[in-house]
């Protein structure tokens, strides 16, 4: 069926409309990466968003529920070249999960456009459009973290995680270290943590702007002050907005498992998995206790910074990489040390 792809900015692309017949409204963000479809369509960092993927043929090697990254697909609505379905299986996911696809669009063309506009709000639609000033606002860490505590794995120390919208692989990795997990919504209360008898905190991923959740940054400050934190993506944002840096929203973000980063502490080049649209800015870490670890190749943005008093690590990627590779996973090993040598003194 004949739709159509409308950016805020006037532009009108038409395509072929997959899977749901339906329309969908959201943010339009590109994703670089060559594989792992439906580990980004089920990332909540993708919340609300209308991704649009660059490798042009998606579909290729089917789906297994293993990959999913929740519990639920959390993309509004996907844009791709071609849809070369194997056994129709990603398709049919997307249908019954009512997302949908719109084919034979120029991804490529489509993301040299969004470099440089920048990300901007987009529509899938097969009629009317909305008016874009009418679309509705949501708060999305609140509508992708967990809705109430619970426990995962078993080890000699334990690790509080709250929950931005938070991806399985990153629990996965998390339960290889010698940890407990209990997992607290993104509101839990800094008593609730803390009763928890924590040895080290650890702030995940999640979409949306980090400088709207003022009360999760007051909490993230007096909680990272008494215990051993690592944060990620959006946890890294919120670790930066406690210690006085500032965040800024970027013209198209970071999306994709080929991102190269550089590790000033250990001189060396890692590739990494991205998903944001804001991040850190650089400038602002000059009069704060927070040193810059790591530095974005391409653009030289922050991509980690540490505390130089207390026990605080951050990266804005995702260092478990699911999907990705698997050159960050140092990084999980590094938090077990900080807890091991907090505990010991």
């Amino acid at each position: 069926m004949k739709s159509y792809l409308l950016l805020s900015d006037g532009t009108r692309l038409e395509g072929d409309l997959q899977g749901c017949i339906c329309s969908a409204y959201g943010e339009i963000v590109f994703n670089t990466g060559m594989t792992g479809y439906q580990e980004i369509v089920t990332d909540p960092s993708y919340y609300g968003q209308i991704v649009v993927l660059t490798y042009p043929m998606i579909g290729n090697y089917g789906t297994d529920l293993s990959f999913d990254q929740s519990k639920k697909i959390q993309v509004k609505g996907l844009v791709v070249k071609s849809l070369n379905d194997y056994d129709e299986a990603f398709l049919n996911y997307l249908k019954s999960n009512e997302i949908p696809v719109l084919a034979n669009i120029d991804t490529r063309h489509l993301t040299k456009h969004i470099r440089n506009k920048g990300a901007m709000q987009s529509q899938i639609v097969m009629d009317e459009p909305m008016d874009f000033n009418t679309l509705p606002m949501v708060e999305p860490v609140y509508e992708v973290t967990t809705t109430s505590s619970y426990l995962r794995g078993e080890g000699s120390y334990k690790v509080a995680v709250l929950d931005f919208g938070i991806k399985e692989g990153i629990l996965k990795q998390l339960e290889r270290l010698d940890v407990q997990l209990k997992v607290f919504p993104a509101n839990a209360t800094i008593e609730a943590i803390l009763s928890y008898e924590p040895d080290g905190l650890f702030l995940s991923n999640g979409p949306g702007n980090p400088a709207d959740l003022s009360e999760i940054i007051a909490n993230v400050k007096v909680l990272s002050e008494k215990i051993p934190t690592f944060g990620i993506c959006l946890g890294h944002q919120l670790l930066g907005l406690a210690y006085g840096a500032n965040t800024e929203k970027l013209l198209f973000g970071h999306r994709g498992s080929n991102q190269p980063v550089k590790d000033l502490l250990r001189d060396q080049i890692v590739v990494t998995s991205q998903n944001h649209g804001y991040g850190i800015e650089i400038e602002s870490l000059e009069n704060t206790e927070l040193e810059l670890t790591h530095i974005n190749v391409n653009d030289g943005s922050v991509e980690g910074f540490r505390h130089k008093r207390l026990p605080i690590f951050s990266v804005q990627y995702h260092p478990e990489a699911s999907p990705g590779p698997d050159d960050s996973h140092y990084l999980f090993t590094a938090f077990q040390r900080l807890m091991e040598v907090s505990h010991d003194q």
